[in-house]
């Protein structure tokens, strides 16, 4: 399975902002957008200083890569997540963000069962998470309305999984899901709505760009 092997604090230079994809780092002076604000690359302390207006292309294609950044989503998957929006009824746009914030691996990320979306793909393809009582490993599995999440049994004797409680109590949790501390398991009550989901991601410039 083809996935991003480089240094993600790059990924949150380029943007010009943190994406948060390195979970409690983030919110240390270690972060790398704190500690070195410009992109990346040889002409990246100069290109800061050069002021430049942004072609309507190019903002399109940052806010694509902001948003595939953000979920961890290559081109040709996030490809037929447009597709598969523009196919349904509704704003396309939403629509998308809606099947991204259904993905498994987020759905964990927001039940506060990891502190970022590339641990919570991790664990998800470690096999540590059940949906509706089967075990699964796909981080890109759609989870639907009243599908629930849960911890295995078997990995609940983890470290981890035993100190998750502690961690997870911390964590706000979106009103379209509902989380079950307890037994360590989440459920989706609903689909978000466009506030509950960041609002740093431009969807509308998405859909430009691939409506070019």
């Amino acid at each position: 399975m083809a996935k991003y092997r480089g240094p993600v604090c790059k990924l949150c230079r380029r943007e010009g902002e943190k994406l948060f994809l390195k979970g409690a780092r983030c919110y240390t002076p270690k972060c790398a957008i704190d500690r070195r604000a410009y992109p990346p690359g040889m002409h990246g302390k100069s290109a800061q200083f050069r002021r430049k207006r942004e072609s309507d292309y190019a903002r399109q294609l940052r806010a694509k890569q902001k948003a595939r950044r953000v979920y961890g989503v290559l081109e040709r998957q996030f490809r037929r997540y447009h597709a598969t929006a523009l196919k349904r009824r509704g704003l396309t746009g939403l629509t998308m963000l809606q099947i991204l914030e259904s993905r498994l691996d987020n759905i964990v990320y927001r039940l506060g069962y990891a502190d970022s979306r590339p641990k919570a793909r991790m664990l998800v393809t470690h096999g540590h998470f059940m949906v509706n009582g089967s075990r699964t490993d796909i981080p890109s599995m759609t989870v639907a309305i009243g599908d629930v999440v849960s911890v295995r049994p078997s990995s609940r004797k983890r470290t981890y999984f035993k100190e998750l409680p502690d961690f997870a109590e911390d964590r706000n949790v979106p009103n379209w899901l509902s989380r079950d501390l307890r037994e360590l398991a989440g459920t989706v009550v609903r689909m978000p709505e466009r506030s509950e989901i960041d609002a740093n991601l431009g969807e509308q410039l998405i859909v430009e760009y691939y409506s070019r």
